[in-house]
Parts: C-alpha cells; sequence; structure tokens
C-alpha cells in the first residue's frame, strides 16, 4: 500500500447547507468531488494522527462507494481508527451515539436525509463533531473555505475492504472496525425507555405498524420493535434499506407514507403508526385516523416526559426551530423552564444542549429529539410514544385532544413550493424584506399585525450571530406566517411558507387545519406573491 498525493481542481458550489453538503448523484460521481470535499474535511481539522472517526451512511446509492474512499482518505492522513457501520450503515441518530460512548473525535455522515436515492437521485455527506452533532457554521464555512482553494488530496492505494462481516482491518497503520450498526443505540434506548412497560403492552395485544420506507431505520426498529420489545413480525414494514428506497420518496410526512395514513384510517386500523426517514432522526406518528403534527408531539411529550425513565427527573428546558408552532412554549410555561426559538438546523441546539440549558429540542420538518445525542432521532420519538402509550393506557387521539383542551390547538401546516428557479425564490424573499418595516399595526383581512421582522438568533451561549433566518409576520393573537428558503434539496429552491393559528376553543378544535388557517395563507399569497413569482397556483406538497 503507498500513500498518494493527487493534484486537483476546485469545484464551485461545495458550499454546505442546513445539514451538510446535498447534490445529485451525478454530481458526486465527477472524478475527484468526493474526494475534494473530503480533503476540505481533513484539512480544517487539521492534525488528524492518532483520532478516531466514526463512518457510515444511510445505504443510498453511491454509499459504499464513498466509504471506500474515504476510509483510504482516512488512512492517508493518519487516522489511528475509523470504526464503519456494518454494510456501510449507521443512520444518523446512531452515528452520534456511537461518536460519544465510544469517545470519537468526530464522525462523517453520508445522506441526503429524505431525499429521493437511486442512481438520479440525491447523496449527501456532512461532518459531525466530538459531541455527536453537526459541524457548527464556522466550522462548515472553513470547510467551503478549503473547497475553493485545495490543489491536492491525499489516499491510500489499499483495496476495498469487507463492509458485510464484523471484524478488523487495516489500511497503512489505521484499525478499520466494522460495527454492528443497532448495539451500541438499542444499549441506549434501554436507559431512557421502560422495555418492560412497552414489551408488555405488544404481550397484550397492542398492534403497531411502522413504516421504514426502504431507508436505515428499517434494521434498527426491526432489531428493537420485533426483536427487544416483542412486537408481532410484520409490525415493520419497508424495512429493507434499498439504494433507491425502492423508488419512493424516504420523508416522514402524510404525503409520503401516505401508505401508512391509509392504514391508520381503515376500520381495522392498528392501534398505533409512525413512520422514518431517509436516514432515521425524522418521524412521523399517527394514531387512529389522526396524524400528529412535528410540533404538537414535541408538545405532548414534554408535556408527559417524567414517564420516561430517562427523563423521570423532568427537563431543564425546551428548544425549537423558529418555524415550529409555538405549541411547545406553552408547555414550557407550565412547567416554568425556558423555551428557546433557535433558526432551522440541529447544529443551533447543540450549543443548548451542551451547556445543560435545553433537554427536549424539535423542528416541524418531523424532527424531534433530546440530549441523548446531538440529532434529532426518529425511532427515540417512536419509542417515547410507545413509552407514553403503555404508562397512560390511553390512545394516542385521546391523548392528543386531551393535551388541546389543556393547553389550546395550535392550528399549523407547511406549504412548500418546490424547485423553484432560484432567482425567483431569492426575489420573493426580497420582495417581504421591503415590506416588513411599514407591516406592524396594519389591520389585514382582520388580523393585526404586532411585528414583522427577519428573524436574527443570538445564541445565548457563544454569542454568535445568524441573520436572515426566515420573515416573520406575528399578529396580535399569536397568529404567525412565515417564510423561509430551505437549504436541504438539490435542485432549485425550496420556498416554505409555515401558517400557524391558536385556538383556545375546545368547541373550535375540530375544524380541518387547510380551512382554519385558509385567512392566513390568502394574507401571505397577497404578500409575497407566491403566485405571480412562482407561476404556480398551488403548493407542490402541503403538510
Amino acid at each position: 500500500m503507498t500513500i498518494h498525493t493527487v493534484n486537483t481542481t476546485a469545484f464551485a458550489g461545495q458550499r454546505p447547507g442546513t445539514s451538510g453538503l446535498r447534490k445529485k448523484v451525478s454530481e458526486f460521481q465527477q472524478p475527484a468531488y468526493l474526494e475534494n470535499f473530503v480533503q476540505s474535511i481533513f484539512n480544517t481539522l487539521g492534525d488528524c494522527a492518532g483520532q478516531t472517526l466514526v463512518l457510515g451512511g444511510d445505504g443510498r446509492y453511491f454509499n459504499r462507494h464513498a466509504i471506500q474512499v474515504i476510509l483510504r482518505m482516512a488512512a492517508a492522513h493518519g487516522f489511528a481508527k475509523v470504526l464503519v457501520g456494518q454494510g456501510g450503515i449507521l443512520s444518523t441518530p446512531a452515528l452520534s451515539c456511537v461518536v460519544r460512548k465510544r469517545a470519537a473525535s468526530g464522525g462523517i455522515v453520508l445522506s441526503a436525509s429524505h431525499n429521493p436515492g437511486g442512481p438520479d437521485g440525491d447523496f449527501g455527506i456532512k461532518y459531525n463533531i466530538a459531541n455527536g452533532g453537526p459541524a457548527p457554521e464556522k466550522i462548515t464555512e472553513a470547510i467551503y473555505g478549503q473547497t475553493q482553494v485545495l490543489s491536492e488530496y491525499r489516499i491510500s492505494d489499499a483495496g476495498d475492504l469487507d463492509l458485510d462481516t464484523l471484524g478488523r482491518a487495516r489500511i497503512e497503520q489505521m484499525d478499520v472496525e466494522v460495527i454492528d450498526p443497532v448495539a451500541d443505540y438499542a444499549a441506549l434506548m434501554a436507559d431512557l425507555f421502560d422495555f418492560a412497560a412497552i414489551k408488555a403492552l405488544f404481550a397484550g395485544g397492542f398492534m403497531m405498524r411502522f413504516d421504514g420506507m426502504h431507508a436505515v431505520s428499517g434494521p434498527y426498529a426491526h432489531a428493537i420493535l420485533e426483536g427487544l420489545l416483542g412486537a408481532p413480525r410484520g409490525t415493520v414494514i419497508n424495512g429493507t434499506p434499498l439504494e433507491d428506497f425502492g423508488g419512493h420518496h424516504p420523508d416522514p410526512n402524510p404525503v409520503n407514507a401516505a401508505e401508512l395514513v391509509a392504514l391508520m384510517s381503515a376500520p381495522d386500523a392498528p392501534d398505533f403508526g409512525a413512520a422514518s426517514d431517509g436516514d432515521a432522526d425524522r418521524n412521523m406518528i399517527v394514531g387512529r385516523g389522526i396524524a400528529v403534527t412535528p410540533s404538537d408531539s414535541l408538545a405532548i411529550i414534554a408535556a408527559n416526559a417524567a414517564v420516561a425513565p430517562g427523563y423521570r427527573s423532568g427537563i431543564k428546558g425546551i428548544a425549537r426551530s423558529m418555524p415550529t408552532s409555538t405549541a411547545p412554549d406553552r408547555v414550557a410555561h407550565a412547567l416554568k423552564v425556558p423555551c428557546y426559538e433557535t433558526p432551522t438546523g440541529w447544529k443551533y441546539f447543540g450549543n443548548l444542549m451542551d451547556a445543560g440549558m435545553v433537554t427536549l429540542c424539535g423542528e416541524e420538518s418531523y424532527g424531534t429529539g433530546s440530549d441523548h445525542i446531538r440529532e434529532k432521532d426518529g425511532l427515540w420519538a417512536v419509542l417515547f410514544w410507545l413509552n407514553l402509550l403503555a404508562a397512560s393506557g390511553k390512545s394516542v387521539d385521546t391523548l392528543v385532544r386531551e393535551h388541546w383542551a389543556r393547553f389550546g390547538r395550535n392550528y399549523y401546516s407547511r406549504h412548500d413550493y418546490e424547485a423553484v428557479e432560484s432567482s425567483a425564490a431569492e426575489g420573493l424573499m426580497a420582495h417581504l424584506r421591503e415590506q416588513l418595516p411599514a407591516l406592524a399595526g396594519q389591520v389585514i383581512d382582520g388580523y393585526t399585525v404586532d411585528f414583522a421582522d427577519d428573524f436574527v438568533y443570538k445564541d445565548p451561549v457563544d454569542g454568535s450571530i445568524a441573520s436572515k433566518q426566515g420573515v416573520r409576520i406575528v399578529m396580535t393573537d399569536g397568529s404567525r406566517i412565515v417564510f423561509r428558503l430551505s437549504g436541504t434539496g438539490t435542485e432549485g429552491a425550496t420556498i416554505r411558507l409555515y401558517l400557524e393559528r391558536y385556538e383556545r376553543d375546545v368547541a373550535m378544535h375540530d375544524i380541518p387545519a387547510q380551512e382554519a388557517l385558509a385567512g392566513l395563507a390568502t394574507i401571505a399569497d397577497r404578500l409575497a406573491g407566491l403566485h405571480q413569482r412562482t407561476g404556480r397556483d398551488r403548493p407542490t406538497v402541503t403538510t
């Protein structure tokens, strides 16, 4: 084996987005494209000698090839050890768990999360730091800076390793250990939740369906739900990871998980339904005839945290992304704990968790988690709901309605306008920003604007500033209209419109969400010029 220094040319456009670099597979397949980005990570880290790296991905197309390349490059940069998931598999939450448990210096996650896979689909790569969480912006910007100037990369000419057999091998002077991708994560879940109570729930005839969406959560759900907890075989559907996710979009929402939603609306529906996404960090919770919004799920988990052994002593605080509904804020107020509003992106929660300021975190994009790791965690949320169902003996529908009766209902929806021409999307946001100074105090279709701004976040731990994080138009009754551009797509721009209306009256809790929010949607369209500027008469996806 020999380490080679290979001359290369910088690629434009390798700036990491909300969660790493995501591009079409065809872009990653360009000669040296992946190598350049990995070299930029290692250049940013500096001296890697003696360090341990964790490596794995969601099993999508190009995952195995990328792992072999990264292993050879890690060996060329002096890493002492790389822990890689068997078959190249490690869910995003499991990788965070392993980094923390094994005291690794960091990890590389290979995933484009909820984006489609396959040869014509998407691929992604991101670096996680030693706390197990996504690299903060100062690191991702340094990586981007390196991508613009590097002229060479280093790589060993070693052959491919067997990723399918547990055990150890060597590349150059570096140890490679192929590990069970589920074991460390499953042990952590057993510490946090009352597995005996959940096992008794299943033994008593409780029925569930978990849709793995042919993505990485399948092996974890099989091992934990059907294995450790005794759920009947067949509880997990679409549980085998496929390189193209079976041709489906692995995003757990009522649109892309329509099969599960239909099942849960049938006369013979199971008691509980759930789904997770491409890399297993998102979740969808479904009861008989009711899909729980991510904002409500976070709020209900917070209100009932003490039912789970890992949270019996209470929670320190809650953090939610700015576009997420204010339902968790009401719970935090009742519990007399702080609730922090951050920009979108799990990396913003890391400082708060490391400082011991929050226990639970959530984003409206079906991401929920806690300080047990530094990523959102799909199966963790499902297990929390199972623990709650076992402890309460109530149905999902009853738990949700009781929560609304106590705290009020936050009607909430997200409208996505996908693959909009980038200049049109930027123009729409600029048009909105121009109107902000004059909006406060205006009465629009019966709503009075309390304030309107472009969200700026000052991190309470390190004082760092994140600006232009989304346009907020907040009404005096607490209703909100939020616009932001998503950083997770790979084609054009995605405009996300978030609508929220608070309703305290229990008698008004059964209005269809889109009907309840129709007035706000009309105002949003008028202010932004959505129809004229995008050429669309309706959203691509409504959740």
